[in-house]
């Protein structure tokens, strides 16, 4: 009995490893052992190449750098080169800028001094010939815009003087035309004196609004001016703003009290 135990024991795990090979079959089946040795050779192969690959790639970069390398150097040369002449180019045109502008100042200088000689004519048409040429040579001048401003309102020319008084404000308004020499307060007088000049124009012509607009800027610039409050006084008036022309009438009361004109505002005020 004890001989059969053993027996019946080996029978068992012969049984247990029959089972599990029958188990494993399927995936023992599909493996391909032929393929091993392929898949070996294929990646010693793709080894080779990519190495062989990397070995090019090193070469022909030395190659191209060593024959780009004086071709960039010529280019770094070249526009070293391009640098200075532009340097020495603008410098040139600075200096012949100087020059010009030193010649225009003599110029313009020449131009007024033969404005006043026609003046003396009262030859009308070549005064404003010989202001248009001044302007031609510099067209921020403002002296030369106001005069003619002032010949075309004096000649009954109301568009072209408004147009021109116009021009004048915007150039007081440009920053760029402001020389070192010219003070802000100057450059604001003159804007104040065109929209006075404006307030006339317009009042010529019979547009009160424009007109009272273009004063009260003036007042803006230069509240306590009898000139710019005498013609607000007017236009307030004439427009029938009793209450611009009472404040005005103050104004010029305490600015300028010995004004002549002063009583019969009062009365037209007290009309209106």
């Amino acid at each position: 009995m004890y001989d059969i135990i053993p027996l019946i024991l080996i029978l068992i795990s012969l049984a247990v490893i029959i089972a599990i090979i029958i188990r494993k079959f399927p995936v023992l089946a599909n493996l391909n052992t032929e393929s091993m040795p392929a898949e070996k050779e294929a990646k010693f192969k793709e080894q080779i190449i990519s190495k062989r690959i990397k070995r090019n790639i090193i070469k022909w970069t030395a190659r191209l750098t060593r024959t780009i390398k004086p071709a960039g150097q010529m280019v770094i040369k070249y526009f070293k080169w391009l640098y200075n002449k532009l340097i020495e180019l603008k410098e040139r045109y600075k200096k012949e800028e100087e020059a010009l502008n030193v010649n225009s100042e003599d110029k313009l200088n020449q131009l007024f001094q033969e404005l006043d000689e026609i003046k003396k004519e009262e030859n009308e048409e070549a005064i404003e010939k010989k202001l248009i040429e001044i302007i031609s040579l510099d067209n921020k001048n403002i002296k030369a815009f106001r005069q003619l401003g002032d010949l075309y309102f004096k000649n009954n020319k109301f568009q072209e003087a408004i147009q021109t008084f116009e021009h004048i404000i915007k150039l007081t308004e440009d920053n760029n035309i402001l020389d070192e020499s010219v003070k802000a307060s100057s450059i604001l007088s003159q804007r104040a004196d065109t929209y006075f000049n404006l307030a006339l124009v317009y009042k010529e012509i019979k547009n009160m609004d424009k007109s009272i607009h273009n004063i009260k800027n003036a007042l803006n610039i230069e509240p306590n001016n009898p000139r710019y409050l005498d013609i607000m006084l007017e236009i307030s008036i004439i427009n029938k703003e009793k209450v611009l022309a009472l404040d005005a009438y103050n104004k010029l009361l305490e600015a300028n009290p010995d004004n002549q004109k002063l009583a019969e505002f009062k009365k037209q005020i007290k009309e209106i």
